[in-house]
């Protein structure tokens, strides 16, 4: 089956429309919601005295911060275009619209009472990641098992005997994150060292069990459609599904080197950090390859400069964390602001850069309205700018602080060592929150805009 996929119906293309629109529409409020708090984190670092109301503390903001990031926009912009994009590929109506609709419903109500309960004080403890409250934790995860089977039943739908590539990542990732959630959310094992090992079971995979599969799942799909060209190599991309799904759910105990889990499961998780530069460089390999001679079609289009952007990111940001695995590395980065912006490498540059790319390629076609021009561009610049601040500010101070704490220094002079690259740190989540606006604006015109002002950009688009 081609990633172009097959035409829909009129009545079926205009609900698919709207349900994808609904989605990113979602995302996109989460977003801005999200990132205000996180910008407003990124100040009290560098102001202490900032916003001292306990609603505002940073043991309730952080959470808000990171759980409406993964699980509220991520989480509801992936599986919006996973559904638009099974129903291309597989040349199918996607099974259910209403299954479609429930879903969102209870992805938005679970970031709403998540939302509610962590400003509030009411959160699972010590569990980075998944701090919702259990049965609020079980909304999302009913959420995620409508959409798998309405994704899993319109593929077995599909026109053609063959399952392209795209609906392997979505459907598998779809699969593996209701294991992972079920895993999270029982509580009968998850004492003492059994906690520490689901957390790093958990957090580590939520990023690549989770968003990875969907994100490359979507790129599969949006390169060949706006290049008008072949992927690169399909055995490529199976490569990569299969040795991540085969890597990737035990590297997270190398977030707990030298802890008092068994030393055999710290080093298997080191040597699977490195055996994670194979599905790593295959995939991204194959997204460069395929872009490659087609430089100024990536440069004039809306969406594949943001594309461009997060196979760098995947590729950087994966690269960066097997080399943080090793214990030699450890020593100097664990525990240290290091580790942020390598999280913001991944999470940021990698994950939303690469929704942004695919909100851009699909959003226009099944609405009929194209976002500004102009405002894209200045969507990117600030992202991409603000991102590199960010990163580099926190990669710097965090080596830093670690060296500080090696040398036996007083805990207080890593502080004021740090203090400049903090400030660094927030103004650059403050040109990546002004991205966002600008993005929310774009998302807006994409929705509500009249349809017939874009037809012609929308085809300059398809024809680049």
């Amino acid at each position: 089956m081609g990633a172009a996929g097959v035409h829909q119906g009129g009545e079926e293309d205009r609900d698919l429309a709207r349900l994808l629109a609904g989605y990113i529409g979602c995302a996109t409020f989460w977003l801005l919601l999200s990132t205000a708090v996180g910008v407003i984190i990124s100040f009290k670092f560098a102001y202490p005295d900032l916003m001292t109301s306990p609603y505002l503390s940073f043991g309730r903001l952080r959470p808000i911060h990171t759980n409406d990031t993964f699980y509220a926009w991520a989480s509801m912009a992936l599986v919006g275009m996973a559904f638009y994009v099974g129903v291309k590929t597989c040349g199918t109506r996607l099974y259910s619209i209403k299954l479609g609709w429930a879903s969102l419903a209870l992805f938005n109500l679970a970031a709403l009472l998540g939302t509610i309960a962590l400003d509030l004080g009411f959160n699972n403890g010590d569990q980075e990641y998944r701090e919702w409250l259990w049965w609020i934790e079980a909304i999302f995860m009913a959420a995620l098992v409508l959409a798998a089977y309405n994704l899993i039943v319109t593929a077995a739908r599909r026109a053609d005997d063959d399952l392209y590539l795209s609906n392997w990542y979505t459907i598998g990732g779809m699969v593996f994150t209701i294991i992972l959630a079920s895993v999270a959310i029982v509580p009968w094992y998850q004492r003492g060292l059994g906690q520490v090992g689901v957390q790093a079971f958990f957090m580590h995979n939520a990023v690549g069990m989770w968003f990875t599969p969907l994100t490359l799942g979507l790129w599969y799909y949006v390169l060949p459609k706006l290049l008008n060209r072949p992927i690169y190599s399909y055995a490529l991309g199976v490569l990569a599904f299969w040795t991540n799904l085969v890597f990737y759910p035990i590297i997270g105990a190398h977030h707990f080197i030298f802890s008092p889990l068994p030393w055999w499961l710290q080093t298997l998780a080191i040597v699977f950090s490195v055996a994670m530069l194979v599905p790593v460089w295959a995939g991204s390999a194959n997204f460069l390859l395929t872009m490659r001679g087609r430089w100024e079609q990536v440069r004039r289009s809306y969406a594949l400069p943001f594309v461009f952007v997060g196979v760098l990111g995947y590729l950087l940001g994966s690269t960066q964390g097997t080399f943080e695995a090793f214990r030699s590395l450890q020593q100097v980065w664990h525990l240290t602001n290091f580790t942020v912006g390598h999280s913001h490498l991944t999470m940021y540059g990698f994950v939303t850069f690469g929704i942004w790319g695919g909100i851009y390629a699909l959003l226009p076609r099944a609405t009929g309205r194209a976002p500004s021009l102009i405002l894209t561009g200045l969507h990117f610049w600030l992202a991409t700018v603000g991102v590199v601040i960010y990163v580099m500010a926190l990669s710097v101070g965090g080596t830093i602080q670690g060296l500080v704490w090696i040398s036996g220094q007083p805990f207080i002079n890593s502080v004021t060592a740090i203090a400049p690259d903090w400030l660094w740190r927030a103004i650059g989540g403050s040109l990546m929150f002004l991205s966002h606006v600008v993005f929310a604006w774009n998302v807006w015109s994409m929705i509500t805009g009249r349809a017939q002002e874009s037809r012609a950009a929308q085809a300059a688009e398809a024809a680049s």
